[in-house]
């Protein structure tokens, strides 16, 4: 039992095994955070399947996540490698008193960002373009938010898993040493995880919840331009988009309540 003990405490104040488990906490903690743009994104690629078939599609798409993330941390050299300039605007004849600073220059990984950035704002334009509409009949509307195939959802999870996976690795990596990849794995691991509990209950409250909804797909918007920013070479701190989010998700939230408060009088009253 001594011996047991010793060992424990020689465990607990080493000190690299208490630097791997702090890494450990802020990567969890970080890919949660960065990992909620992509749960929003895939409460709102499957709202448009059939009801059954809703749930295995958010697992599958967080299973998907998961090992992008994993097959990147495992390819750390190729990853890096990314941002590595692969041609300049100037020599494509563009004048250099145009640019700014971090524009020039351009990468695999500015490309990958600009694609997934407009197909994020073409998608989330066109979703809420359909939310919007309401001039159609209410079977017809039922049919056009059905129309997207399983494969086709999955497809579009994993293009955009892609985009999510790409900067939360790139993150991770910045954050822990590169020998240290098994920190990387079990911090994802945990964090896909978390967000499996949460997936059915986020996207059943932004589903069922219209003004919600029109929100994500505003947040999805916005990441989709933040995207299309860093990989144009216009790098910012993207806690100001988060604090932003999370602001307006509460102002949302107060609103609901007060909307539900003032329905109750009214139902009591027609009874």
């Amino acid at each position: 039992m001594e011996i047991l003990l010793a060992n424990a405490v020689q465990l607990a104040t080493d000190p690299s095994i208490v630097q791997s488990l702090v890494a450990l906490v802020a990567l969890v903690a970080m890919e949660i955070v960065l990992g909620i743009d992509n749960i929003v994104f895939i409460a709102i690629v499957t709202s448009r399947l059939p009801a059954e078939k809703q749930e295995i599609a958010r697992k599958l798409g967080l299973l998907l996540a998961l090992g992008m993330r994993i097959v990147l941390l495992l390819t750390i050299k190729l990853i890096m490698q990314l941002d590595e300039t692969i041609f300049t605007l100037t020599s494509l004849g563009i004048p250099l008193e145009w640019l700014s600073a971090h524009m020039n220059e351009v990468s695999v990984k500015d490309l990958i960002l600009l694609a997934g950035g407009l197909f994020l704002i073409r998608q989330s334009v066109h979703e809420m373009h359909e939310t919007m509409d309401h001039d159609e009949s209410e079977e017809a509307a039922a049919k056009k938010s059905r129309v997207t195939t399983f494969g086709a959802a999955l497809v579009q999870i994993a293009m955009m898993d892609i985009i999510f996976s790409l900067d939360s690795v790139i993150t991770a990596i910045g954050m822990v040493d590169a020998d240290q990849v098994w920190v990387m794995i079990l911090a994802i691991v945990i964090a896909v995880g978390v967000m499996m509990i949460f997936a059915n209950p986020v996207s059943r409250f932004v589903e069922n919840t219209p003004t919600v909804k029109i929100l994500a797909l505003s947040f999805l918007i916005l990441i989709g331009v933040m995207l299309v920013a860093e990989g144009i070479g216009s790098h910012f701190d993207k806690n100001y988009v988060y604090f932003a989010m999370a602001f307006a998700l509460a102002v949302e939230i107060l609103n609901i309540r007060v909307r539900s408060k003032e329905k109750a009088p009214h139902k009591s009253t027609i009874a």
